[in-house]
């Protein structure tokens, strides 16, 4: 993930039926910018990054 601009970051075991890295995400991309989720493996969390990043 070096490189990667990350805009906020959510455990993996969350909640049944709970979104909130995808949340944050849309809320990021409503706001004018664009943003998706990523899993990070190695520390078990989603990463929202900006759109376009690998």
């Amino acid at each position: 993930m070096a490189g990667r601009e990350i805009l906020a970051d959510f455990p993996a075991g969350g909640p049944r039926g709970s979104w909130p890295a995808e949340e944050k995400a849309a809320e990021f991309t409503a706001q004018g910018q664009p943003a998706t989720v990523r899993m990070d493996l190695d520390s078990d969390r989603f990463l929202v990054v900006r759109a376009g990043e690998r």
